[in-house]
């Protein structure tokens, strides 16, 4: 297996790898469904179900299981709210690094092991790249900020964050920590479905978020495709 691709409910529901078979992995976290096609597999973030909240994914198993699976290279694509004006709804962000001031998840629990974490150059390239030959624009740099969910940010916390981080969201930073411990290449593609609480007037409406997801799901569809050819 050389790729694993790991999404939410928008993305799963499209059914990304059409005909892909799906699979029980079991690790030593739990056992997690995953949908095998040729070398790439993918694996729903909320679960078969698509009921667990961000605060209760099971990231140690969704890793581990990639790694099972002999994974090398791993895509993750999450929704995201924009912490600037200039990255507008509808936006594809390529990030190139990650923060989060909450506690990461990590398999050295009963070990003395320090990792620098970040996010995969080469794989981060190859994503630009195949953006580009699939004609869909994407901006190339930008800092991801983890918070902790289910809940959204407050308008004070956004008026910081936004003084450190381009987008902001729920997921990203566990899941290229936990790859990055494993020695597996990580790097993100950032569906920007809305702006960040009191970054603009307008208050937040679910339903201008689901379209957007829908809009940017086809731009996504279109590098994953290229990718997987």
């Amino acid at each position: 297996m050389e790729l694993g691709i790991i999404g939410g409910s928008g993305l799963f529901e499209k059914r990304l790898l059409k005909s892909a078979k799906k699979k029980k992995v079991k690790t030593p976290y739990g056992t997690v469904a995953v949908f095998v096609k040729d070398d790439v597999c993918f694996i729903q973030r909320h679960g078969d179900r698509k009921d667990i909240p961000p605060h209760k994914i099971n990231h140690h198993a969704n890793i581990n299981a990639f790694m099972r699976l002999g994974v090398e290279d791993i895509i993750g694509i999450s929704s995201v709210g924009s912490l600037k004006k200039a990255i507008k709804p509808g936006s594809i962000v390529v990030i190139h690094d990650y923060m989060s001031f909450h506690s990461i998840p990590t398999f050295f629990n009963d070990s003395i092991i320090h990792t620098t974490p970040g996010l995969s150059a080469e794989l981060r390239k190859k994503l630009i790249d195949t953006a580009r030959k699939a004609k869909v624009k994407t901006v190339n740099k930008g800092v991801y900020l983890q918070t902790h969910g289910p809940r959204l940010e407050t308008k004070a916390e956004i008026r910081m964050f936004k003084n450190y981080a381009d987008v902001v969201g729920m997921t990203i930073a566990n899941e290229a920590t936990l790859a990055k411990e494993l020695e597996l290449n990580y790097a993100a593609i950032c569906s920007v479905d809305n702006y960040a609480n009191g970054i603009v007037p307008q208050q937040l409406d679910f339903e201008e978020v689901k379209g957007e997801q829908k809009k940017n799901f086809r731009k996504i569809k279109s590098i994953i495709e290229h990718i997987i050819k």
